[in-house]
């Protein structure tokens, strides 16, 4: 795992390197002074985890981490800072970590292992669907690939709704948001239907999926999915959701919300 650490600091953002270092998930840590820098980097490199300071000159910890969730939603972000009062901000940027200044050692490996535990814990099972961080969906282990984004979104819709049947207008207003659902429009929704029914088609999936009378549904019995399995109480579901749920799609913020609120009841 490859990691990148934000601290206008240069003693604490040492620190913060050397100390990622010795942790065993990780095996390459780069350090950066200015955020601009590390945005510079990563659009030629990889990071897993951001450890990000918060009161950082021009582009602050929390835009940049807000950024690097749109870029790169993969990397789990990480806050070290002095400051207590900008914690929901954090996890409102679904932020995997909030650490206060002074960060010991012991502090930053289990948020580290917190944050990465998810990456490597797989489900089981023929046809698989990941929605803690990006949306994904896998036969037999094999990743689908969708022809056009928009395809893949809608299956993700579908399957945030867990078995309700949704209206052709309703996927539309998902996906399109401000557009007019005239009859143009309505032929290029059945452009991108038939191209995720043809999908599903050709991995021998297709019966996960339901046009019926103008409504579309996905089938939940035949996946198995995290957010599925959260909502039925599974502990391992329980403990691998970090925050982050289809990160890539702004309406998925509803079922996050109610995830939050279901962790914090049974906090309670």
């Amino acid at each position: 795992m490859k990691a990148i650490c934000v601290d206008d600091e240069k003693l604490l953002l040492e620190n913060v390197v050397s100390m990622c270092l010795e942790l065993p998930e990780i095996d390459g840590a780069t350090g950066f002074i200015r955020a601009k820098d590390a945005l510079d980097w990563l659009e030629t490199n990889h990071a897993d985890i951001a450890l990000l300071d918060i009161d950082l000159p021009g582009i602050n910890g929390l835009e940049l981490a807000s950024i690097i969730k749109k870029k790169w939603p993969d990397t789990a972000i990480i806050f070290l800072t002095g400051y207590s009062q900008y914690a929901v901000e954090a996890f409102a940027l679904r932020a995997s970590g909030y650490l206060l200044k002074p960060v010991t050692k012991e502090q930053l490996a289990k948020d580290v292992a917190y944050a990465l535990s998810g990456r490597e814990k797989k489900l089981n099972g023929h046809i698989v669907v990941q929605t803690f961080g990006n949306f994904d969906i896998f036969v037999d282990g094999k990743p689908v690939y969708f022809k056009m984004a928009r395809c893949k979104e809608m299956l993700a819709y579908l399957i945030d709704k867990r078995g309700t049947s949704v209206t052709r207008a309703e996927i539309f207003s998902v996906l399109w948001e401000n557009r007019v659902y005239d009859r143009k429009m309505q032929k290029q929704l059945d452009v991108y239907i038939r191209s995720l029914r043809d999908t599903l088609q050709e991995y021998s999936i297709e019966n996960i999926f339901e046009l019926r009378k103008g409504t579309l549904r996905i089938y939940p019995e035949y996946l198995t999915c995290d957010v599925y399995l959260f909502f039925d109480g599974d502990r391992d579901a329980v403990n691998l959701y970090r925050g982050e749920y289809m990160s890539s799609y702004s309406w998925a913020n509803l079922t996050q919300n109610l995830m939050t609120m279901q962790i914090r009841q049974k906090q309670r």
